[in-house]
């Protein structure tokens, strides 16, 4: 695609043979500002071009302005060997270098009618180039937005003009829409018109705000995050809600539960009556068969075991345990608890003398151990 650009010629001075040299910043590195008609896109009223230093001051790209002529106004065409002859009025006359974002040219004006309009007025010099343009929005390093950006700068020549329309550094002479795009470098007024063409309206926080696309991209990135944000921490508080009650619901059931067993406890004296109830069972047990076994056993394995030592094994086959209680009472209702000093009296001689020996022996029979002088 074809470009101008647009700077004054400045230093100018004569040479012994007439010519005149001179010097000039032409092409610059930076964001530019184009009419989206100017370049294909008529559904943008401005593009921002970025042209990036690696691009406007690449070795290519600088050799490029070597010995390229210098023309009255912009040619309707490129500027080739076959017309160099009826366009050229000059050339750029050494290499050109960087100053600062600038290219600097050094020019020589050998056309005496050029050299008139030079020194009459016309000072304007906009350069004719070639560049790839490629539609890749983006932030310059630092941090200004663009649409496009030019690559491959090619100089086709310089052209002397009018006054810019827009400016000394603006748009170029009545004869550049000809030949290529023009860049705008708008007045205040027309800056903040050209600007506000360009920017989008978005909302935050209940307020329209003005900002470029990359802005409004910007913003709306972050009020997703914000609100993706906000939605997380309030999943998190309901999980948080429920985890909590879940948990007072745990501590509730244990509550409840440790009051049933708390309820379902044995009381003091109905520890007192169990322990009565068992040591009656126990000692009737023992009335009727001394050898039977009630350690670890329940109360109705007692029973059994008494009406099976008294009645045999067929008394308990096939029989409630209700019917066995029964057989129990009727066996220990006149049964006598054992006693060991009573028996042994009972069983005892007593035609022995009652003397040390014989009373030893009844204590020795009923199991109690007598040691004399305790």
């Amino acid at each position: 695609m074809q470009f101008t650009d647009a700077v004054t010629v400045a230093g100018t001075r004569r040479t012994g043979d007439g010519y005149l040299v001179a010097t000039a910043k032409c092409v610059r590195a930076g964001i530019q500002l184009y009419t989206g008609d100017e370049l294909g896109k008529p559904e943008m009223k401005i593009v921002r071009v970025y042209r990036p230093a690696e691009e406007v001051f690449a070795k290519d790209s600088l050799q490029s302005f070597s010995h390229a002529p210098i023309t009255i106004d912009h040619p309707t065409e490129q500027v080739t060997a076959d017309n160099w002859k009826a366009l050229s009025v000059g050339e750029v006359s050494t290499a050109a270098k960087q100053v600062g974002d600038w290219v600097e040219l050094p020019l020589i004006f050998k056309d005496a009618a050029a050299i008139g309009q030079i020194e009459g007025g016309k000072r304007e010099l906009s350069a004719g180039y070639i560049a790839d343009f490629d539609f890749t929005a983006g932030v310059t390093p630092d941090g200004q937005p663009y649409d496009a950006v030019q690559r491959s700068i090619r100089i086709n020549h310089l052209a002397l003009v009018d006054k810019a329309r827009a400016g000394s550094q603006a748009r170029v002479g009545d004869s550049a829409g000809k030949w290529g795009a023009a860049p705008i470098t708008p007045t205040p007024e027309k800056e903040t018109r050209a600007m506000s063409d360009a920017l989008r309206t978005v909302v935050v926080d209940g307020l329209s705000v003005q900002t470029t696309d990359q802005g409004a991209q910007a913003i709306e990135k972050l009020q997703k995050a914000l609100a993706d944000s906000a939605a997380n921490i309030a999943k998190l508080t309901a999980d948080h809600a429920d985890a909590v009650a879940k948990k007072d619901e745990e501590i509730g059931t244990l509550k409840a539960d440790k009051k049933k067993l708390e309820d379902a406890a044995p009381k003091p004296a109905d520890i007192d009556r169990m322990v009565a109830d068992r040591v009656a069972l126990v000692t009737a047990a023992k009335a009727v068969d001394e050898k039977i076994v009630t350690d670890g056993k329940s109360d109705a394995e007692i029973r059994k075991a008494v009406v099976t030592a008294r009645l045999g094994d067929e008394a308990v086959k096939d029989v409630s345990e209700a019917e066995i209680t029964g057989m129990f009472k009727a066996l220990t209702k006149d049964a006598k608890p054992n006693d060991s000093v009573r028996d042994a009296l009972r069983t005892q001689d007593h035609s022995i003398v009652a003397n040390d020996a014989w009373a030893e022996g009844v204590f020795a029979a009923a199991g109690v151990s007598v040691k004399k002088g305790a």
